[in-house]
């Protein structure tokens, strides 16, 4: 069974911290639909990008990261490409 993981600036949040990190993004995205910068802004962040990591869904946060247009989560999985782990050349 997956959990809801959220990664901010690269470090993995808690269990609980990103339980409820999902729960307000999930709510903010049923009032905004597709606002992925307004969520980012009201958590004080720069930017959130939804991502499937291993299969497991994965919020990835960042201060400093610039906010992306929504669209379908990238796949990433914990294996190396490209000598970097979980990331592929494009």
């Amino acid at each position: 069974m997956s959990f809801l993981r959220v990664t901010l600036d690269g470090e993995p949040l808690s269990t609980e911290e990103g339980i409820a990190f999902w729960k307000r993004f999930s709510a903010w995205m049923e009032e905004h639909p597709g606002d992925l910068a307004g969520f980012a802004k009201s958590e004080g962040l720069a930017s959130v990008h939804p991502e499937m990591h291993d299969g497991s869904p994965v919020l990835v946060a960042s201060h400093t990261a610039p906010q992306k247009a929504y669209t379908t989560a990238p796949k990433k999985s914990g294996s190396k490409k490209n000598g970097k782990t979980g990331r592929s050349r494009h």
